[in-house]
């Protein structure tokens, strides 16, 4: 690879990023600017914004590598993702506009009228958020040391420092604009490369099967039915827990458009993970010897100076980590930004300054964290994100949106358990010491029991402590499922 080329790609898509913010950053003024861009952005540019911010490290890297491991296994990962979506558009994409709210806190605390259930929703949103941070680093660290070779570290600052900045000074109005610029940025330095990597394959000769890319006795079909399952629910239902993705339907002028903007993510994620899995099936078939954990994530970055040798292979390559760095930016920033609304409002009693000073201390510890871990797989990493997201939030913003008994000792019994389950089962299974296939099966993959599990305990408790019929409720859920037209 060419360093020069590999730099020039990171800095004019850095020396982009930094203007098109700067154009957001002209009329960012005021709190609801900053938090919700004051409900103003449009299903189309929301729709970029939010593809841009979900399309992360463990899509543009992480998919091709996986797919590159585990085949056509993988393909679930995507499906879920897009089905994830769909289920936002139907159950809480239209109500979360409509609720008036400017964080998920916020929302809780408006239906549940509670101080406490705010709070713990304010640390799982953080939590959520600093776990999906961290593969973003650990994304940025690998494709600096790979095409560089630079240490890892200088990946990780680098894009914690720009995302620290652009966040601080145009918060969400800002953001968006840059989201949005680099969904089209990462689609193209994707789906060009694809395009060049199909023709290429036809002149390189290879002795691998083809049947080892698709095989026949493998895929969607021939898994096993609890971890797919398993898999596919947590993917599912995390997409509806995620506080970076929810907090982008609040800056729709109304629940219409919301829902608009979640059916134009469904087409849009739906294209790039097209493309994302073509790059891991060309891999499968000339990239086999990276089929190892340690690099196989790395496979995107090295696969076209394979197959084009020359200035054209070291061209897509530097096109590549173009859109790796915009993934990496993107996916940080709306996250940091879910992080800097509730800290500021929670912990600094909100205003922009509030805001600038959350946005710059959100980045420290997911730093930290990504000093002291090694990275794991990408995809894997943000499935760990997902799960969480699926069995702490995700029931109390379903129930909350459309069943009036819920409580607020019901939803704080709910996200305890919901989060505290998937803790012991990420221990128990990382310990090893399980040796019953079954067990170990429900640990590796828990979604499967552990979100009937919070689901039940919130329904349980909201029962046994229900109050009597409220009006303050009724007017809620009216403003919630009333068009509003």
């Amino acid at each position: 690879m060419n360093p020069a080329l590999s730099i020039s790609a990171i800095a004019l898509v850095v020396l982009a990023t930094v203007i098109v913010g700067f154009f957001g950053l002209r009329i960012s003024r005021t709190t609801d600017d900053f938090l919700v861009a004051s409900r103003t952005v449009r299903p189309w540019w929301n729709a970029s914004a939010i593809s841009g911010e979900y399309l992360s490290a463990a899509t543009f890297l992480g998919l091709a590598g996986l797919v590159l491991l585990s085949g056509t296994d993988a393909f679930w990962f995507p499906i879920g993702y897009c089905a994830g979506y769909l289920a936002l558009l139907l159950f809480v994409a239209a109500p979360l506009r409509r609720s008036g709210a400017r964080t998920i806190p916020d929302f809780v605390d408006a239906r549940l009228d509670s101080p406490a259930a705010r709070r713990l929703t304010s640390v799982l949103v953080v939590l959520i958020a600093w776990l999906y941070i961290v593969p973003q680093f650990h994304g940025a660290a690998l494709t600096i040391n790979v095409v560089i070779g630079l240490p890892p570290w200088v990946g990780a600052v680098g894009v914690a420092v720009i995302v620290a900045v652009i966040v601080a000074a145009g918060g969400m109005r800002s953001i968006t604009f840059v989201q949005g610029f680099h969904y089209w940025l990462k689609l193209t330095a994707l789906g060009i490369p694809v395009v060049f990597l199909l023709i290429a394959s036809n002149h390189v000769p290879t002795e691998i099967d083809p049947t080892l890319i698709f095989p026949l006795e493998s895929g969607p079909g021939n898994q096993d039915v609890y971890r797919t399952v398993s898999l596919v629910l947590a993917l599912l239902l995390g997409t509806m827990g995620l506080p970076h993705v929810l907090v982008r339907f609040y800056t729709s002028p109304d629940g219409g458009s919301a829902r608009r903007t979640t059916v134009i993510v469904i087409v849009m994620i739906s294209a790039f993970y097209m493309l994302s899995s073509t790059m891991g099936l060309i891999a499968r078939r000339y990239a086999g010897d990276l089929a190892d954990p340690a690099t196989a994530d790395s496979v995107v970055l090295l696969l076209p100076s394979r197959l084009i040798p020359g200035l054209g292979g070291e061209l897509i390559t530097a096109l590549i980590i173009a859109g790796a760095f915009a993934a990496f930016i993107s996916t940080a920033s709306g996250l940091v930004v879910s992080i800097a609304g509730v800290v500021s409002q929670e912990v600094l009693g909100g205003g922009v300054r509030a805001f600038r000073v959350a946005a710059l201390a959100s980045v420290v510890v997911p730093l930290l964290v990504t000093f002291v871990t090694a990275p794991s797989g990408l995809t894997s990493s943000v499935g760990l994100v997902f799960l969480v997201a699926a069995s702490s939030l995700s029931p109390v913003l379903l129930l909350g949106v459309w069943w009036r008994g819920l409580t607020a000792r019901g939803a704080i019994t709910g996200m305890l358990v919901g989060s505290g389950s998937v803790a012991l089962a990420v221990i128990v299974s990382s310990l090893g010491i399980v040796r019953n296939p079954i067990l170990d099966a429900a640990l590796a993959q828990p979604a499967a029991w552990i979100v009937p599990l919070a689901t039940l305990a919130t329904i349980l408790v909201s029962r046994l402590t229900r109050r009597a019929p409220s009006t303050r409720v009724d007017r809620f859920f009216l403003r919630l499922h009333a068009p509003e037209r």
